[in-house]
């Protein structure tokens, strides 16, 4: 993008994706790190982001007390030090704008921003003091504004516990800054005047409570904070109303510096947008979270992150299943040289082809609960290989036809004359066959039709043999009765070897789908325990960030606060404990569960194209 583009618009009674932004970022297949910021209005905001994306112009800056920015704009810009990603950068409307005329449209603008970005900058100027805080009260109100889960009765306050597994991280940006890094006399990095500030007041009054809600929020919602301290970017203050035509040398050291720091600390730990149970957010999959939580906030519902999972869940699911077939079928085209020598060849390409295509899908499906891709997966890929070994079988029919053809011209064109029509002639025909069939054997690479073409080729010459035979005047009678019935125990060891071999094909193909589908279970039992061992994690960061607040509480006197959180922790040990005990057995029962919808998948299959060698299996547990 060469300049930023509107991507969610706030109108009058409500707010609007972009249809133009959306298509931008529908067509972004790369996983996106979200940088979104928020502040007050006329406080330099866009400014930092547009240093972001290496241009001194792009989001409006202006230059009077006027908002210049309204809704959130959007910039998608190559990510400068990670390879293949995208950086999207979200510059918001200012908060507490005179001319609004619904305040709540400032803490929707704030949820939407902590929804969609992996990193959350907010900007404030001059120092963060009470007012500051106070002006922050919009974090307060994510409680209200935002729930984890869609079951009823969610939307309550303990819901709120779940914030800090999906919340990005958070900078304190403060500009303007003047004072000195000092605390009782001793230098203090901008970390810790940002945790200095927001330590809890001591007090049981009402308004202290209120002036500590803000502090314990970002406390409890954000486990990985940062602060950055800015001075001002010049004292000429003929210079600063049009900031954006001033030139790196014109600005004071001291900001040049500052505003690299940051930079640099954006790029490198801005992580991948992910969700729950490790969700990579792809450009289409921010595009899908933006209308998710759009179209639930215009609708009068709370943005809920398991709908919005589920959403972006169906989009990724599809894209893996399409991915996944796609990549079956260029690797077999690839892959496979027809005519292959035997069925057997092509099933063992076949089978290492499906398992990689099979893993392509398991590394780029999310939450397939129900197994509705992977099953629709299983089809399509059925289905694929059946056209492969009909294109197969065709192929190899066709060069065997033309070959056999062409070597049995001489023995057709004797028959045609009359040839073989003389005393003896029955053993002239038999040695002119035998010829053909020798020279038939030694073609060279006639693939899986080859004994079939040949037997059909001698049932059709069962006719011809048996009026040759007739007109042998040196045979007796008794000698073209003993010719005729090994003619037609030829013919019937002919048609018994055909259905051998058709017995064995089924065969083959019966354990080519066994071997398809204990692949699928074992790839899909990896995927299982990746999944439990992502929850566990992710219990174990919630803990440890639990742990940290109830030290601090602890240490800054606040016993009440300090007892609560540990009857949380104590909860949280419980599911904890409770979901590393029962990982294994969910991981079981779910694979018990798929195996029994694969097996119904093959099953149908079966019933529907019986020839195809999709059969009923049994995977012990």
């Amino acid at each position: 993008m060469m300049e930023p583009i509107c991507l969610i618009e706030n109108q009058k009674n409500c707010l609007r994706v972009n249809p133009s932004a959306l298509k931008i970022l529908q067509e972004d297949s790369q996983p996106v790190v979200v940088v979104a910021i928020v502040g007050m209005y006329r406080t330099g905001k866009s400014y930092l982001m547009n240093r972001l994306a290496g241009q001194n112009r792009g989001f409006p800056l202006g230059s009077t007390v006027q908002s210049q920015t309204k809704g959130i704009w959007m910039w998608c810009v190559p990510h400068p030090s990670k390879p293949n990603h995208t950086l999207v950068l979200l510059d918001t409307e200012g908060l507490g704008d005179v001319q609004k005329g619904d305040s709540n449209n400032d803490s929707w603008i704030f949820a939407l921003a902590v929804l969609l970005s992996s990193m959350f900058v907010y900007n404030s100027t001059g120092i963060i003091n009470h007012q500051a805080l106070e002006q922050l009260h919009y974090v307060t109100e994510l409680t209200k504004l935002i729930r984890t889960k869609s079951s009823p009765g969610s939307g309550k306050v303990h819901d709120s516990a779940n914030f800090v597994s999906f919340f990005p991280d958070f900078v304190w940006a403060v500009r303007d800054f003047v004072m000195e890094l000092v605390w009782d006399g001793h230098p203090i990095t901008e970390d810790q005047y940002l945790e200095n500030a927001l330590k809890l007041i001591p007090g049981k009054g009402h308004q202290t409570q209120k002036s500590n809600l803000p502090r314990e929020c970002i406390r409890k919602f954000f486990p990985k904070r940062k602060c950055f301290v800015f001075d001002w970017p010049t004292n000429d203050k003929k210079l600063l109303p049009h900031i954006e035509e001033v030139s790196e040398n014109q600005l004071e050291p001291n900001f040049q510096v500052q505003s690299k720091n940051f930079c640099s600390y954006i790029f490198t730990h801005a992580k991948t947008k992910t969700l729950r149970e490790g969700l990579i957010v792809t450009g289409n999959g921010l595009a899908t979270l933006a209308m998710t939580y759009v179209d639930s906030i215009n609708g009068g519902a709370i943005p809920c992150l398991e709908t919005a999972v589920i959403s972006l869940a169906k989009c990724a699911n599809l894209a893996a299943l399409q991915k996944a077939a796609n990549y079956y079928s260029e690797q077999m085209a690839q892959r496979v040289r027809f005519p292959t020598d035997t069925l057997q060849e092509l099933l063992t390409l076949h089978a290492a082809c499906h398992k990689e295509a099979t893993a392509v899908f398991m590394e780029n499906s999310f939450k397939d609960d129900k197994l509705e891709f992977q099953t629709k997966l299983a089809k399509i890929i059925e289905d694929k290989k059946g056209e492969f070994l009909l294109q197969n079988e065709e192929t190899s029919a066709k060069y065997c036809q033309a070959q056999l053809k062409q070597l049995s011209e001489t023995l057709m064109e004797s028959i045609s004359r009359g040839t073989f029509s003389v005393p003896g002639g029955h053993n002239l025909y038999l040695e002119a066959r035998k010829t053909v069939e020798q020279s038939y054997q030694l073609v060279p690479s006639k693939g899986v039709k080859a004994n079939e073409v040949l037997q059909h080729f001698l049932q059709s010459q069962a006719a011809i043999e048996r009026s040759i035979l007739q007109t042998d005047e040196a045979l007796t009678t008794t000698e073209k009765a003993t010719l005729a019935e090994r003619a037609k125990n030829a013919a019937v060891e002919r048609q018994l070897a055909l259905l051998r071999q058709e017995v064995k094909e089924q065969e083959e193909k019966r354990k080519a789908q066994q071997k398809s589908y204990n692949e699928n279970m074992a790839q899909l039992k990896k995927k299982m325990e990746r999944k439990e061992k992502k929850l566990l994690e992710e219990k174990e960061r919630i803990l440890e960030h639990k742990l940290k607040i109830q030290e601090e509480l602890f240490i800054e006197g606040f016993k009440k606060k300090h007892e609560e959180m540990i009857e949380e922790i104590k909860q949280l040990k419980r599911d904890y404990e409770r979901l590393t005990r029962d990982s294994s057995q969910n991981v079981l029962r779910n694979l018990s569960i798929a195996g029994a919808l694969l097996q119904g998948v093959c099953f149908i299959l079966n019933l529907l194209f019986p020839g195809m060698g999709c059969l009923p299996l049994f995977l012990p547990l």
